[in-house]
């Protein structure tokens, strides 16, 4: 996905960054209340420090910045390690509600554990920033000697509909991630200890556990999750497939085989909208080019982002800080390399909110910053929450509200934006519309459920490092009908050439959240007294909307989450029909335009 709400180690680091302290000096003399309020205080102290080291390191990557980027991470898992050992002592101790969260959420560890070892978290620390560093600072050169950085090469896939200059490019990304593929392999190595000594089997068992259920239950509960969205997305596969074999020639795209990577618009075919052109249902019906106005009118990164500040507050929740745009990155700079992939920063609980992002004039860009700025609403809201409970109620949560946001932004939303110049009302119009949402929303699911698919077979040996590039191709095709345009082989790491590999950020927090933002959007507009269908639907300037949002954000992850699902749609579980719902005009037309098509894969 295009952005993730923090950076590589601050992500593991932020609940748990705190002073190194010895457990054997408070080995049961405290109690667990006390431990906890002692870990917050310590935690405050140095989070700021440590949030700071690292966006340093991704605002201007040097060798320097390594360093210090380096060392403030080693001392962040030198003390994570240290925090659970000491938690595990009050696993059977009487206390309040709200500790027993808190010793809770402390025994889940981060994304990135550290074993108990000095040695082993230095060498954890380093190959965390060291590869983020490599992603961000990758580059193609071409055989004649111009070089692309990952932007422009995106800009080419989004763009282009030639097939070899496509080809070339999405090639061309591919070869920044070999060099470290086996730093990945020795971090898994690592992380696997530290998860043992964690007390879990492996890394994947850590991350699947962390969503208030055992970890073989929340497997299943993903995989019913999938099952409920994926005829429809493989009635998409089969349209837009069709659609590329004429455009390209059934040849080069076959209709009984999986889609070429390369032709889908997006440098990982995670999201599909770029090729709307390509797929649009009905040639010129209600024309939605935001982009076209978005330059025409003239506006720039900061004017795109107070126009997504101006959402929020229309709800009736607050005003960005001033700090936040003195201290954001919205523009990349032209004097250095950057991590440019978008992120969210709680630089210091909450009284220091920024975003990263190398800002371009286009929708993409604009649909972006709405994503980000459910982070930074994240953070506002639940400031005043004790440290611990910092935090979405689950990790989809915090990349669902963006998300739920963007939904509003609707025609008639753009329109009186001054984004588009009419609506049209028509079903014709409806179809054309719901097939470029589908492209983003629908095309994602699979590409959301399948690189922690790898990645948890990776952490439990079921990929061995020998099949890392096999088996990463192996779940692409079988979830998403997506094949390698050219042969690779193990000295590829295509895994790697996706952000959040390298960057070590767990992935099914966006899959879940893509099915929960229409079950938010659903619940929201009921709240705003909406009836019609549910895809028309903007909560712009909605208050009462605004407040049950609000209050949902307040909560943090200080509840379990079926709780604040509860509280925010009157369910205790997430749940896929909002999407079938939203989706129902082009669910239906597709089925039509398939029939007599050779669909699957």
């Amino acid at each position: 996905m295009k952005t993730t709400y923090l950076s590589i180690v601050v992500l593991a680091l932020m609940t748990v960054a705190c002073a190194e302290r010895p457990v054997e000096q408070s080995e049961m003399t405290e109690t667990a209340k006390q431990f906890v309020q002692r870990i917050q205080e310590e935690g405050a102290v140095l989070n700021k420090e440590i949030s700071a080291a690292y966006w340093v390191r991704s605002t201007y990557i040097t060798p320097d910045t390594a360093i210090l980027a380096a060392k403030a991470g080693e001392r962040g898992l030198s003390f994570a390690s240290s925090m659970v050992k000491q938690a595990k002592q009050y696993r059977d101790s009487t206390m309040d509600q709200d500790t027993a969260r808190a010793i809770e959420l402390m025994l889940r560890g981060s994304s990135a554990p550290a074993p108990d070892d000095a040695g082993l978290r230095a060498e954890l620390s380093s190959i965390l920033t060291d590869m983020e560093g490599q992603y961000g600072a990758g580059k193609y050169c071409s055989d004649v000697g111009d070089c692309m950085e990952l932007q422009e090469l995106e800009s080419v896939l989004a763009q282009s509909r030639d097939y070899d200059e496509l080809l070339d490019v999405w090639q061309g990304w591919r070869q920044v991630s070999p060099p470290y593929r086996k730093q990945y392999q020795r971090f898994v190595e690592i992380a696997n200890q530290g998860a043992k000594d964690f007390g879990y089997k492996h890394l994947a068992d850590l991350w699947q556990g962390g969503y208030d259920m055992e970890s073989e239950v929340f497997v299943e509960e993903s995989r019913r999750l999938w099952g409920q969205v994926k005829p429809f997305y493989e009635e998409l596969h089969c349209y837009v497939r069709g659609q590329l074999s004429e455009t390209y020639g059934a040849d080069k795209v076959p209709l009984n085989q999986p889609i070429p990577a390369h032709l889908l618009g997006n440098m990982w075919s995670q999201t599909w909208d770029n090729i709307y052109g390509i797929a649009e249902p009905y040639s010129g019906v209600a024309s939605l080019d935001v982009t076209k106005a978005l330059v025409e009118q003239g506006y720039d990164e900061l004017r795109m982002t107070k126009t997504a500040e101006a959402f929020f507050t229309s709800l009736g929740l607050p005003s960005l800080p001033e700090s936040f745009y003195t201290n954001s990155m919205i523009k990349k700079p032209r004097d250095r390399n950057v991590v440019c992939h978008a992120s969210a920063w709680d630089i210091d609980n909450g009284n220091d909110p920024r975003i990263k992002q190398c800002v371009e004039i286009n929708e993409e860009q604009l649909e972006t910053l709405h994503h980000e700025l459910g982070h930074i609403y994240y953070y506002i809201m639940y400031k005043d929450q004790p440290s611990v409970f910092k935090g979405g109620a689950h990790d989809g949560f915090h990349e669902a509200i963006g998300d739920t946001i963007q939904l509003s932004m609707t025609p008639a939303y753009l329109k009186q934006k001054g984004l588009i110049a009419e609506t049209v009302d028509s079903d014709q119009a409806t179809i054309n519309k719901q097939m470029k949402m589908a492209l983003q929303k629908i095309a994602f699911l699979p590409f959301g459920k399948m690189i922690d698919e790898w990645r948890w077979q990776v952490f439990s040996g079921e990929i061995p490092p020998e099949d890392y590039n096999a088996g990463w191709w192996r779940l692409r095709e079988e979830y998403q009908g997506i094949a390698a345009p050219i042969e690779r082989s193990e000295a590829d790491f295509d895994a790697g050439a996706k952000y959040h590999i390298p960057g070590n950020t767990p992935y099914t927090r966006y899959f879940l959240s893509f099915i929960m933002q229409f079950q938010f959007h659903k619940a929201l507009c009921d709240a705003a007294g909406y009836e019609g269908p549910l895809h028309e639907c903007s909560i712009y300037g909605n208050k009462v909307a605004g407040k049950k949002l609000g209050d949902l954000l307040a909560m943090g992850q200080s509840k379990p989450w079926p709780d604040a699902m509860e509280a925010m749609t009157g369910q205790r579980e997430m749940d896929g029909s909002a999407i079938i719902d939203y989706f129902a005009p082009l669910n239906a037309w597709l089925k039509i335009e398939n029939e007599g098509q050779q669909c699957g894969w």
